[in-house]
C-alpha cells in the first residue's frame, strides 16, 4: 500500500467539509482525499470547485464501487452510520464512523458483528476527545489506581447552548425519525464515551429527561441521570442545550484521592497518602478537635497536582484521522476502535428508556422494547419511516 490512505468523505456538511480542509491543509500527512459524496447538488458543485481533480459522487455506493478510495468517513445523519459502515466493510474498504455509532443498540450491534468478521480491515469511530491529552492522562491515573477505587462520579456538561434557529436549520434536526434524539445523540456523545472510558460502564440508570423543555423540539434538551456501578459507587450526568452560561465540570472521587476537571482544560488531582477510611480510623479525638477548629494540617495526608495542556480543538479530529490512517498503513493501535461506539449508544438508550418508563433501567435492557417505544415516537411525528 502507498504511504497515504485515499479517504472517501460521505457527507459534505460541517464535519465532512472540515475533514476535507484538514487533509488539504496538510494536517493529516498520511491521508489524501480519494473522493467525495453528497446528495445535495449545490454541495457537490462547491466541492468540485474547491477540490479540482477529486471525483465527486451523488451516491455513496457508486463511490464505494469506484476504486477511488481505500477508506471512508461517514458524515451523515446518525441512523445511516451502521448502514454505510457495513456497506464499506463489505467491499473491503476501511470504515471510520462519526459519533454516535448509531441511534439504537440493535443496529450498532449489527455493525460491530459485521466488523468483527473483517478483522483485516480498520474500523474506528470519531471520538476525537480521546485524543485530548488531558483525558488520556486522567485515564492513565485512574487505571493505575492512583486515586484508589472509584466511589462517585459527577459530570455536568451544559456548554451546549443552541438557539432555536439551530434546530430550524435542518428538517431532520431534533426529530426522533431523523436524528434519533436530542442532546444525548448530538452534543453529548463525547462525554458519554469519556465518562465510561475513564470510569467504567454502569450497571443501571435512573433518569429525569425533559423533552422540548426550553426549545420548540420533540426530543430531549435537558437530562439528569443517576447511574449505579453495581458495587456501591454511583454517578450523575447532567446536560442541557439552554444554558447560555454553561458549565463543564467533571469529578471522580476515589477512596484514595479525587480528580476535578474544569472546562475540559484543567484537572486538579488530589492523592491521599493512605485510603480515606484508614485516615479516618487513625484519627483520635485531638485530631477531631483540630479538624473542627480548622487547625488540622491536611497537607500531611494530601498532595495536589494541577494538570493542563494546550490542545487545539481541530488537532483532535485531525489526530483521529491520522491515527486511523496509521492503523491501516502499519497497524498502529486505534485511539477509538469502532466497537467502542456501542457503549455511548447503550447508555443514551437506557437514559431515554428510563425516562419513558419512569423507572430504573439496567444497561442490559430489552432492546426490542426500546426500539418499539422509539418507533412510537417516530409514528407520532409522522415524518420518517419506522426503524427495524
Amino acid at each position: 500500500m502507498s504511504k497515504t490512505v485515499r479517504l472517501g468523505i460521505i457527507g459534505l456538511g460541517q464535519q465532512g467539509g472540515m475533514y476535507a480542509k484538514f487533509i488539504t491543509d496538510g494536517l493529516v500527512p498520511n491521508m489524501e482525499i480519494g473522493a467525495l459524496t453528497d446528495t445535495d447538488a449545490a454541495k457537490r458543485e462547491l466541492a468540485s470547485a474547491s477540490y479540482p481533480g477529486v471525483h465527486v459522487y451523488d451516491d455513496y455506493v457508486a463511490m464505494l464501487d469506484s476504486g477511488d478510495i481505500d477508506a471512508v468517513v461517514t458524515c451523515v445523519p446518525h441512523y445511516l452510520h451502521p448502514e454505510i459502515g457495513i456497506a464499506a466493510l463489505g467491499r473491503n474498504i476501511h470504515a471510520l464512523v462519526e459519533k454516535p455509532a448509531g441511534v439504537y443498540t440493535k443496529q450498532v450491534k449489527e455493525l460491530n458483528e459485521y466488523a468483527a468478521g473483517k478483522p483485516e480491515l480498520s474500523f474506528a469511530i470519531m471520538f476525537n476527545q480521546r485524543n485530548n491529552p488531558l483525558y488520556r492522562r486522567l485515564k492513565e491515573i485512574v487505571d493505575a489506581g492512583e486515586i484508589g477505587t472509584i466511589l462517585r462520579t459527577n459530570w455536568i456538561i451544559t456548554t451546549w447552548w443552541r438557539p432555536q434557529g439551530y434546530y430550524n436549520s435542518s428538517a431532520w434536526r431534533a426529530t426522533w425519525g431523523g436524528e434519533g434524539g436530542g442532546v444525548l445523540v448530538n452534543q453529548a456523545p463525547h462525554q458519554l464515551d469519556l465518562w465510561q472510558w475513564i470510569c467504567g460502564v454502569p450497571k443501571s440508570v435512573f433518569a429525569k429527561v425533559s423533552y422540548g423543555y426550553r426549545r420548540d423540539i420533540a426530543v430531549e434538551d435537558e437530562v439528569t441521570a443517576l447511574v449505579d456501578y453495581g458495587n456501591g459507587a454511583t454517578g450523575t450526568f447532567v446536560t442541557a442545550t439552554h444554558d447560555m452560561v454553561g458549565t463543564d465540570r467533571f469529578e471522580i472521587l476515589g477512596d484514595a484521592g479525587k480528580i476535578v476537571v474544569e472546562g475540559s482544560k484543567t484537572a486538579t488531582v488530589t492523592r491521599m497518602n493512605r485510603k480515606e477510611r484508614e485516615i479516618s480510623e487513625g484519627m483520635g479525638m485531638e485530631d477531631v478537635r483540630k479538624l473542627f477548629m480548622g487547625q488540622l494540617d491536611m497537607d500531611q495526608y494530601l498532595t495536589t497536582e494541577v494538570i493542563e495542556f494546550e490542545s487545539a480543538w481541530g488537532a483532535q479530529h485531525a489526530g483521529v484521522l491520522e491515527n486511523f490512517a496509521a492503523n491501516i498503513l502499519d497497524g498502529t493501535p486505534l485511539l477509538a476502535p469502532g466497537s467502542d461506539g456501542i457503549n455511548g449508544v447503550r447508555l443514551a438508550n437506557a437514559i431515554h428508556l428510563s425516562s419513558w418508563k419512569g423507572a430504573e433501567v439496567g444497561l442490559d435492557f430489552d432492546e426490542d422494547e426500546f426500539l418499539a417505544l422509539l418507533n412510537g415516537h417516530i409514528r407520532e411525528e409522522g415524518k420518517y419511516p419506522e426503524r427495524a
